[in-house]
């Protein structure tokens, strides 16, 4: 989850880290470092604290260096501090490393090397990695990474710096991102794209096991069998999708990007009334003859498969279970070859969701990937991949990932149906006609925005919320509620509206919250009751509803419609309406809505 920046060339380095470094702090910011390389040797300075905090301590006048390595970083090992922070060296000064990942073995490997005589200055695993370059070093940078690799367990990016060879970088990757960006006469290292856009569009992505020696003119990437060939990958991004473009956070700018990123995931998947999916290998035969689909993921992408769950049990008929990644692995869940299992990570790197993929791979399930990153590990590690295409996607709470992943689960219940004919020609005229309308009724809700913002003035005075929902409304109910809390740190909680009077309802008191999500026909008069119930308890209640649903207007204190669409694709527009009172909320409560506390992006570590 931490980032990652390196440089080797012509140019100052300092700059050049601390410009990537911003671009990546999105994933780790509890503490910054940076290592300069120059004639006085290696000057690392690092603090805990936020960049700017790193920035303040070294002032105006920057180190000198053509080659340096920096890093912003999400504690696992060893509290925020500035002896925690990274870049870590040796016992001599002359080795730094700075590491994106878990060192499994880490205790071990610290007694050893204690008992040996090194003294240790950190409580982090990242530390041992130093110690271990110092310990293996024989005149040959490269050689000594590779017999650290060889030594340690666990997940890592890591890109090593020595005086002692002031013309490389060595860096090597398992289970955590890291990639080469290619220049003229310089050469670039980050743990992702948008550090690098400036600079480059032409990159290696290493894959796990592979090690790179990177010079000013040359890249040599490297397995434990021999030299390695890779593909040059063009990013094809703009770089200003990365930036602010004049809104107030990422966040909000994410939010407004959803109808684009829709449409983008739609192109080339819809025509003359049905879905095309030519990324997807898969036959009628093998379509017919899955018995079970299971559905894993963490956190937002989790909620997007419970809407799956529902999608796919009326679309396909047949069994879908939804798993928390976390927990998958350790319930030995019964697989076998005639499974569907679809795995579903924004990044790309989720470890937990990495570990079920495998999981189910050794257990000869079909594993088809749902992610944004093209090159993550598991878009490469699944036996297929469906991409969301949302673009980059750089606040911390999800919110276009979300809802182009429900676009792609559509569309993969769609093409199933079709090639297991449980749906009829017509049914999927039907279905593909309204996804292209999406868009378009996703712009109409954002527009509507006042609308939110006034709400969220309620809102933003409690501490306590509830939403309720049924059937796809409740799985929706559980992004909103994941989304208020994660910015706002406004205690939420999302129920089955009908298990209410099952406890919950000991709960509700004048006038707290109920957001009450009433999209679906077949279950309107159910939840009627239910917000009669709250109401009764004297909540102030919320309703999201779609157009011309007098009834619901009746039983709620305030309404926010959202345009007609057909029930099962609802959860794209309900949801929207609660990204934007989270946000809000957040916002009215000082809240740092792009970087909330104790999280980070991508959690690569389980």
């Amino acid at each position: 989850m931490c980032g990652i920046v390196g440089y080797i060339g012509g140019q100052q380095a300092y700059p050049i880290l601390i410009e990537g470094l911003r671009k990546l702090e999105y994933r780790g910011y509890d503490s910054a470092g940076v290592a300069l390389l120059n004639g006085g040797g290696l000057q690392i300075i690092k603090s805990a604290g936020r960049l700017h905090e790193l920035e303040q301590k070294i002032g105006p006048d920057s180190p000198a260096g053509q080659i340096g390595i920096g890093h912003t970083r999400w504690a696992t090992h060893g509290r925020p501090s500035d002896s925690n922070a990274h870049p870590h060296s040796d016992c001599t000064g002359e080795f730094v490393v700075i590491h994106n990942g878990i060192i499994e073995n880490y205790q071990t490997l610290r007694q050893q090397l204690r008992a040996d005589g090194h003294i240790f200055r950190s409580e982090t695993d990242t530390e041992v990695l130093a110690h271990l370059v110092e310990h293996h070093y024989r005149g040959n940078l490269t050689a000594a990474l590779r017999k650290v690799m060889a030594q340690i367990s666990g997940s890592y990016a890591m890109v090593v710096m020595s005086g002692r060879e002031p013309y490389r970088l060595v860096c090597a990757r398992k289970d955590s991102p890291l990639i080469v960006g290619l220049g003229h006469g310089e050469n670039f290292i980050a743990s992702d794209i948008p550090a690098l856009l400036r600079h480059t569009r032409d990159t290696y992505i290493l894959d796990d096991g592979e090690l790179a020696e990177v010079t000013k003119e040359t890249v040599n990437i490297e397995t434990s069998r021999g030299p390695v060939k890779k593909p040059v990958y063009h990013v094809r991004w703009d770089a200003v999708a990365a930036e602010k473009e004049g809104y107030d956070h990422f966040m909000l700018k994410e939010i407004h990007e959803q109808p684009k990123a829709i449409r983008e995931t739609l192109r080339s998947r819809l025509g003359e009334g049905r879905v095309t999916l030519e990324e997807l290998c898969i036959t009628p035969d093998q379509a017919k003859g899955f018995r079970k689909v299971v559905m894993v993921a963490c956190g937002t992408a989790y909620h997007a498969g419970l809407v799956g769950k529902y999608v796919f049990e009326k679309l396909l008929r047949l069994p879908v279970e939804v798993d928390v990644a976390s927990e998958f692995r350790y319930r030995n869940p019964l697989l076998g070859p005639d499974n569907l299992v679809i795995v579903i990570s924004q990044s790309g790197e989720t470890a937990d969701t990495l570990a079920a993929l495998r999981l189910a791979g050794e257990q000869g399930c079909t594993v088809v990937a749902i992610t944004n990153v093209v090159g993550s590990t598991v878009s490469r590690e699944a036996h297929q991949v469906i991409y969301t295409w949302a673009g980059p996607e750089i606040a911390v709470a999800s919110t276009k990932a979300y809802t182009t992943q429900l676009i792609v689960l559509y569309l993969l219940a769609i093409h199933l149906g079709t090639l297991t004919e449980t749906i009829s020609p017509d049914q999927s005229a039907a279905l593909t006609s309204e996804l292209f309308r999406l868009p378009a009724k996703v712009d109409a809700i954002l527009k509507k925005n006042d609308q939110i913002l006034e709400f969220a003035r309620t809102l933003q005075k409690w501490e306590d919320a509830f939403f309720i929902g049924r059937g796809l409304d409740y799985a929706v109910a559980l992004e909103g509620s994941l989304k208020l809390k994660e910015i706002s740190y406004i205690h939420a909680e999302a129920y089955a509206a009908g298990e209410m009077k099952h406890g919950t309802l000991a709960l509700i008191t004048s006038q707290i919250p109920v957001i009450a999500l009433a999209t679906q026909p077949d279950l309107h008069e159910k939840m009627w009751s239910n917000i009669t119930e709250v109401k009764a308890r004297g909540a102030y209640v919320l309703a999201i509803t779609m157009e011309g649903d007098a009834q619901t207007a009746k039983e709620a204190d305030t309404v926010f419609e959202i345009p007609h669409t057909l029930p099962q694709l609802a959860p794209v527009l309900s949801v929207i309406p609660l990204q934007l009172l989270a946000y809000h909320a957040a916002v009215l409560r000082g809240c740092d809505v792009d970087k909330p506390r104790n999280l980070a992006k991508s959690v690569t570590v389980e």
